[in-house]
């Protein structure tokens, strides 16, 4: 009997304790979950798009941005002279007058500073040859991805390289384009221009050959393709590989090009896809650098990328552009 009692009180127990409130450490981290639920901040489009545009703006005014853009030279087999007097081969906007001396042989760019002339800066040169009395400085390409520089006080230039051309990108930190810079006109911040697009993944590889403004066709990985609907139609947009990029790159064109946009087009990055879904942010669109200056080598959309739909969102047309 007392066998019987002793069983029928440990149930009671047991029952009572399985009626009991949360134990206290649960309750605590139960209640703290809820309330870092509760006070996560939700997601703001508006300030994420104008803070991205104040970044874009702060970007583009540095004094090594895309407006000092000064001059495009291309370079010749050989020797040239360059400066800012006249009589150089090479004749540069701004700077001293005697600059120094350019010389091409095959894929190797070297740079010699005039003789008697102000003092020059290399930075970032992959070595020093001697040569009927000069140093010569030979320059890294913008294509290693680490450049070198040549300057001289505000005006700099480095060497880049397109398919098998070379030429001379100047910059001065003084340049009318950038201290006369008066920002850039956008559309209204309209989220129903944050596409979430469905993502199809290429079960091959392909890419793109895309042409650039001056007449250069650079291929580029396509990895796949977004298919979005809007006003009940639907379209596709491909974006591409862009070296030294965590995301991916957007060359398109739409309706709106060479009325309210730039006539070429505009560019736009968006994140890898994920779960299926290409987040493309148009209110993020943004003029090519060509768009603001004529030394620049942007690249075009693809024909596929040619949409035919107002896209009315991101920057408008640069009125101080060449």
């Amino acid at each position: 009997m007392r066998r019987i009692l002793w069983t029928t009180s440990l149930l009671a127990m047991a029952a009572l304790a399985a009626c009991a409130p949360t134990a206290p450490r649960e309750a605590a981290e139960v209640a703290t979950t809820d309330t870092a639920a509760a006070s996560a901040p939700a997601f703001d489009h508006s300030a994420d798009v104008e803070a991205w545009r104040t970044a874009r703006l702060a970007r583009l005014q540095k004094p090594d941005g895309w407006l000092s853009l000064i001059g495009l030279h291309w370079l010749v087999e050989g020797e040239q002279t360059l400066g800012h007097a006249a009589g150089n081969d090479i004749e540069l906007a701004a700077g001293p007058a005697q600059f120094g001396r350019i010389r091409l042989r095959g894929d190797e760019v070297l740079f010699a500073a005039a003789d008697g002339g102000p003092q020059v800066l290399v930075s970032n040169s992959t070595g020093e040859r001697s040569d009927a009395g000069r140093t010569w400085h030979v320059l890294a390409a913008d294509a290693s991805g680490a450049p070198s520089i040549v300057s001289v006080d505000s005006v700099s230039f480095l060497v880049i390289k397109r398919g098998d051309k070379f030429a001379l990108r100047v910059r001065d930190s003084e340049a009318k384009t950038l201290k006369q810079f008066a920002g850039i006109e956008h559309f209204p911040v309209d989220e129903s221009w944050r596409i979430v697009a469905d993502w199809t993944q290429h079960e091959t590889p392909q890419s793109f050959g895309i042409q650039t403004v001056i007449g250069t066709i650079e291929e580029m990985p396509n990895p796949g393709y977004g298919t979005f609907t809007r006003d009940g139609r639907e379209y596709r947009i491909y974006p591409v590989v862009e070296e030294g990029s965590e995301d991916l790159f957007i060359i398109f064109a739409d309706r709106t090009s060479g009325k309210e946009t730039y006539g070429p087009g505009r560019f736009v990055y968006a994140p890898w896809p994920k779960d299926g879904k290409l987040v493309i942010d148009f209110n993020k669109a943004y003029n090519p650098p060509c768009a603001l200056n004529p030394f620049s080598t942007c690249p075009l959309p693809p024909p596929e990328n040619r949409l035919d739909v107002r896209v009315t969102a991101g920057e408008k047309k640069y009125d101080g552009a060449h």
